[in-house]
């Protein structure tokens, strides 16, 4: 048996709580009920004390009065036990595990792997613990950094330190699944900002072209819409490091929304913005303004990137003027462009004119 950290005993300590209330329920003879918040866009709302976005009082309420809000009730009291489990022997699971694993679980089982997903977001707003603490792990890889930063995180030999730059490869070091600090440390650094970046290829041009080096900053690859464990790093090294963050993407409003993960909260993990959001953070992606400007290649708007922009544009989290204005400038142009289009004018343009023109205007450089 192993002892849980207090992270996981917090989280395990508030899930009982919540499967104690449906048994209490029951013994009373009372149809039992959990409560949690409307996880849309129409219930997030601005907290000025964390600057992120955050859920609202909206909130909705499963109900063992229909089929459907029974089986999601036991499916509750199951994945609690099965956390229960993982803790005290110490082992973690893969949502997609959880999946197959709840095949044993007879009418709680999973029907399909979002079932599963959604349940363990929703116990998340419960316990306002994160899924890391349930010793869930995502399928998806936190990407790489590439820079002159040592962390110090746990292997099979305990903890080991690695700088960025010199002990690892020309992809980076791969950011595990849980960035917390009972066993990752960012033990020293020797950068003066943080770039983000969307795509691998923009990635690799700018490590090829020795731009961390000359810029003294790190690189995070982003691998599209990035991961839970690279937005906490990110915000970590923001607000425990006073590091700047900067954002570069492509132009499309997939891209503004990637951004938007990262400096304002996503609408599906709005209930721990605080942990993953860095508000400060800066985008200088492709605009509408520099496809314009730069007379850069592009390629135009599907019906689904006029969907998403429009969706945008009664999104609370871009109502400021400068979204307002980019998002409407590319509806009506109806024309996007990736970030690698800037290799029009050459292989080291991005790093000799695109980013430290924007940079300087920033007044990162």
């Amino acid at each position: 048996m192993t002892t849980a950290n207090p992270r996981q005993k917090k989280a395990l300590d508030s899930l009982t709580h919540t499967v104690e209330h449906i048994y209490d329920s029951l013994d009373r003879g009372e149809i039992p009920t959990m409560t949690i918040p409307l996880r849309s866009k129409r219930n997030i709302e601005f907290d000025p004390k964390t600057e992120v976005w955050k859920y609202g009082s909206l909130r909705t309420t499963r109900t063992a009065k229909t089929a459907q809000g029974a089986v999601t009730l036991l499916r509750t009291v199951y994945t609690t036990d099965f956390i229960n489990e993982m803790i005290r022997e110490g082992k973690s699971s893969t949502l997609r595990e959880m999946y197959y694993i709840s095949e044993g679980w007879h009418n709680a089982k999973f029907h399909t792997q979002d079932e599963g997903n959604l349940l363990a977001e929703d116990l998340e707003t419960i316990s306002n613990c994160m899924r890391e603490d349930f010793k869930l792990r995502p399928e998806e890889s936190g990407a790489h950094v590439y820079g002159n930063i040592n962390f110090r995180t746990m292997t099979k030999k305990g903890m080991k330190t690695f700088n960025c730059i010199d002990d690892v490869a020309e992809t980076g070091f791969a950011i595990p699944y849980s960035v917390e600090k009972e066993t990752f440390q960012i033990a020293s650094h020797d950068v003066k900002f943080v770039m983000a970046i969307e795509c691998g290829g923009m990635f690799a041009r700018l490590i090829e072209n020795g731009f961390p080096e000359k810029y003294n900053c790190a690189l995070v690859h982003l691998s599209g819409q990035p991961a839970r464990s690279t937005r906490r790093l990110i915000k970590r090294l923001n607000e425990e490091n006073g590091l700047p963050v900067v954002v570069f993407t492509d132009g499309d409003p997939w891209s503004f929304r990637i951004f938007a993960s990262v400096a304002y909260g996503a609408i599906k993990t709005a209930h721990i913005s605080e942990y993953l959001a860095t508000p400060t953070a800066q985008f200088i992606g492709v605009t509408p303004s520099d496809i314009l400007n730069y007379d850069l290649p592009t390629d135009k708007l599907s019906d689904k990137d006029i969907g998403a922009l429009n969706s945008e544009l009664s999104d609370p989290r871009f109502a400021d003027e400068f979204w307002v204005t980019e998002i409407k400038a590319m509806l009506e142009m109806k024309l996007k462009a990736e970030q690698q289009s800037l290799a029009k004018y050459g292989l080291n343009y991005v790093t000799d004119h695109y980013l430290p023109d924007k940079l300087t205007m920033l007044g990162i450089l």
